[in-house]
């Protein structure tokens, strides 16, 4: 069974990397966007067991992100991932999907 992965992040670049990232592991389904309003879409059409808010989200927006989520996916795992490299983001994944 696949776990998908939702990346809300501010830079297309940034995204664009991210996707190729969590796509290029076969257990994991990354779907990549840039704004709030395309995660709180994806969110309403599709079953995402993690988010991970990416660089250039301000602490309100932030804030105001997951409250959405969490009302749209009670139970939905939501870390912050601001870079690093690719065995950090795994890392990451692998323990809030434990939790």
């Amino acid at each position: 069974m696949q776990t998908t992965i939702l990346y809300i992040g501010r830079d297309p670049e940034i995204t664009t990397v991210m996707n190729r990232l969590l796509n290029a592991r076969p257990e994991w389904k990354g779907i990549c966007v840039c704004t709030d309003e395309e995660a709180v879409e994806i969110c309403q059409a599709q079953q995402i067991d993690l988010a991970l808010l990416g660089n250039g989200i301000d602490a309100e927006c932030e804030k105001a992100l997951r409250a959405k989520l969490t009302v749209l996916k009670p139970g939905i795992k939501i870390i912050q991932h601001y870079g690093g490299g690719s065995g950090l983001l795994y890392g990451e994944i692998i323990t809030a999907l434990q939790v």
